[in-house]
């Protein structure tokens, strides 16, 4: 009796001690206001939790009225320091390699390869993020101007023959198509698998909870899909089969190398095979993973809800079409393809995208990890700790943008938002700042002046946003489009 009397005691006492220290970790200095929630599970449900808000995520500003702008707390078994302080923010991003460092959870690194790009760090991340801008860089895009036109004028014609089209499935398809044919010359039709359906498939596992077991969404993320000898078809497609053909056509195109590079994989397969060199296949198909993914997941969610916004305010609709047919008014060939010219000319186009992009908060949130113990007004950041920077905290201050919620792309006229700043990071900040910004920008503008130069559209249903923390339409976004007669033109 009395032995299980001692060791009863002894459970109460370690569980007790364990719990206490959970809820005060130890730091040397004094460690931002917060909650680290349940053991194990710190807030992850709370900050899981949907939401149909545009405004700051309910998460972030329960607690900023709590405990300030800069709190603590516990995510995925991490604890994280979560700022919605636009100095801390831009301190953090101008400290990477010094104080602070790329770090994801591990959801995110074992989806993304433990070579992804975001989780290198140091000359390995410089080296690939110069390889990107081969592509994405001024002289690539510049090049590719009429390839995007073509892409966006050829699905505006499919998607008006049909009674209604889904915006964010269509556009998503579009833009990885075009994309995926820059990077690895995939064409959809000549293939026999669906390149991009592996994608689609993981999305939804891609910030969860890493519990690898069956019925959840990582799992389902990570799953190899199988091909089983009856009519219906699992969808459980992942990384691995997106991997696979990945591997097998850079395995192919290493047997057999083409006389005339002609696009990015090509361009990887030649660094892969120089002497000395530090790029290994495994890094390469990691970079064309990420590259496809990003691609089309953030534009496609970014141009439907310009679409939405675009259909909530006439004003701003008209202003923008005035601005598009003038460009073709001041051609001497009406016909005639965007030139770059024109492309840099669109000015009220580029304050429409930066709106768009400050309200839609695709990238809820991002991470980096103490180097070493940081001290920070007050408070002490403890080395190993992630930071969770939390753009929508700045995107939506009253004090930088009045009247935060309300969609108004002249708010931009006096202000230059092509490059990360203290108060607009919605491509990142610092040496991360996203390689492929001008890419989406080029994609959005172009889709943008086909669409409003050559076509009318009416809503269907849809079009509501949940966000999961990320942005999601739910219910799609379901439209129907129609040519725009020639009086309507004048």
């Amino acid at each position: 009796m009395w032995a299980l009397f001692i060791w009863v005691s002894l459970l109460v006492i370690t569980v007790t001690h364990w719990v206490y220290s959970w809820r005060n970790p130890k730091c040397k200095g004094k460690l931002p206001p917060g909650s680290m929630g349940l053991p194990l599970l710190g807030e992850t449900i709370q900050f899981f939790k949907p939401n149909t808000t545009s405004d700051i995520p309910p998460f972030i500003k329960e607690r900023v009225k709590k405990y300030g702008p800069i709190f603590k707390t516990n995510l995925v078994g991490r604890p994280v320091i979560v700022s919605a302080d636009p100095d801390l923010s831009y301190f953090v991003f101008q400290q990477e390699g010094r104080r602070f460092q790329s770090w994801y959870p591990d959801t995110f690194t074992n989806i993304f390869g433990k070579n992804n790009v975001g989780s290198l760090h140091g000359f390995m991340y410089k080296y690939l993020k110069s390889m990107v801008l081969t592509l994405f860089g001024y002289d690539g895009l510049k090049k590719m101007l009429p390839q995007v036109e073509l892409t966006a004028n050829k699905r505006l014609e499919l998607w008006s023959n049909q009674e209604s089209v889904e915006l964010k499935d269509a556009t998503a398809s579009m833009i990885f198509d075009l994309t995926a044919k820059k990077l690895i010359s995939h064409d959809p039709d000549e293939s026999s698998e669906n390149l991009r359906a592996n994608f689609v498939a993981f999305i939804q596992g891609l910030i969860s909870f890493p519990f690898d077991i069956p019925g959840t969404a990582y799992h389902k993320c990570l799953k190899v899909n199988e091909y089983p000898r009856v009519i219906t078809l699992r969808i459980d497609m992942g990384r691995e089969n997106a991997m696979r053909m990945l591997r097998n056509m850079l395995q192919e195109r290493r047997k057999k190398p083409r006389k005339n590079p002609s696009d990015f994989f090509d361009y990887v397969i030649e660094e892969i095979q120089k002497e000395g060199t530090i790029l290994t296949e495994e890094i390469a198909l990691d970079l064309m993973f990420v590259l496809l993914f990003a691609s089309f997941e953030t534009t496609s969610l970014a141009l439907t809800l310009a679409i939405k916004f675009l259909s909530d305010d006439p004003k701003v609709l008209r202003r923008l079409t005035e601005e598009h047919e003038t460009i073709l008014r001041n051609r001497e060939d009406a016909n005639s393809g965007l030139t770059w010219e024109e492309y840099k000319s669109m000015t009220y186009t580029f304050q429409f995208i930066n709106e768009t992009a400050r309200l839609a908060n695709i990238v809820p949130a991002i991470f980096r990890k103490a180097l070493i113990d940081i001290k920070y007004k007050d408070y002490t950041i403890p080395a190993g700790w992630a930071v969770m920077v939390c753009p929508p905290a700045v995107h939506l201050n009253p004090k930088k943008y009045e009247d935060p919620l309300v969609f108004n792309p002249s708010r931009w006229e006096e202000s230059n938002a092509n490059d990360a700043s203290k108060h607009f990071m919605a491509f990142g900040g610092g040496m991360r700042f996203c390689v492929g910004t001008d890419f989406t920008k080029l994609q959005m503008a172009v889709f943008l002046h086909s669409l409003v130069t050559k076509y009318r559209w009416e809503e269907i249903k849809g079009g509501n946003i949940v966000r999961t923390p990320g942005l999601q339409f739910p219910n799609g976004y379901h439209v129907r489009l129609h040519k725009k007669n020639i009086l309507e033109n004048e």
